[in-house]
């Protein structure tokens, strides 16, 4: 099984209230994508896929490391900008290959994560998919109108899931080109598209620290990290 990764970098960072998208600003003299793109190259990949505006190319180019990176368009949402990435790499990855898909804005994503990732897959012959999840500790509640509770949920039933999360490449490539045109501006989150098309979707224990910046606050804890 080889193994590719794709990192989406297209965001606009709207939340974080800023000009420049979050994965672009600078942190201790690097970009925060520079800080996720050094634990995906910890690990052995035939290539890399950035999804990147192309404003943003040129930039990115510059701080490469060694290594075999290709570029794809952002989409309309989060998993047309997958499909993008996956269109990229047909030509390279076969049928039982890995893809592993990784959000440029989690910059303490730790190599480790990443390779229980895909060894999990390796190992597990029946597995289609594995995303890392954390249990929940407080109370869980289901909200339909989002301002009143509607009913508690089961706590031990319900996860957290993390990026990132790897897939066998002809699986996933197909349930996602299942759900074009229409469907798939509804996905939300990489292992949407394997659980619609019934993948058998493993799970790995997540790491606490494996923080996504999505917003000031969360910027500001990854910079006292840092420190």
């Amino acid at each position: 099984m080889k193994r590719y990764a794709v990192m989406l970098s297209g965001g606009t960072g709207t939340r974080m209230g800023d000009s420049v998208p979050k994965q672009y600003q600078r942190v201790k003299g690097k970009m925060l994508f520079e800080y996720t793109l050094q634990s995906l190259c910890a690990v052995a990949f035939e290539a890399i896929v950035i999804v990147a505006a192309p404003e943003w190319v040129d930039a990115i180019r510059q701080v490469l490391p060694d290594g075999k990176f290709l570029f794809a368009a952002p989409g309309e949402n989060r998993q047309l900008s997958v499909w993008n990435a996956l269109q990229v790499l047909k030509t390279e990855a076969q049928e039982d290959d890995a893809v592993l898909i990784q959000d440029a804005a989690r910059p303490m994503t730790k190599p480790e994560l990443i390779e229980a990732c895909l060894e999990k897959l390796e190992q597990e012959a029946d597995a289609d998919g594995v995303v890392p999840v954390l249990p929940m500790k407080d109370t869980v509640y289901l909200s339909r109108d989002g301002k009143c509770l509607t009913q508690t949920l089961v706590r031990s039933e319900v996860v957290a899931g993390q990026a990132p999360e790897a897939f066998r490449f002809g699986f996933y490539y197909r349930a996602t080109e299942k759900l074009l045109p229409q469907e798939i501006l509804t996905i939300n989150g990489s292992a949407e598209p394997a659980m619609r098309a019934r993948g058998y979707i493993c799970t790995i224990a997540g790491d606490e620290s494996n923080l996504k910046i999505t917003t000031p606050l969360d910027l500001e804890r990854f910079i006292h990290e840092l420190e």
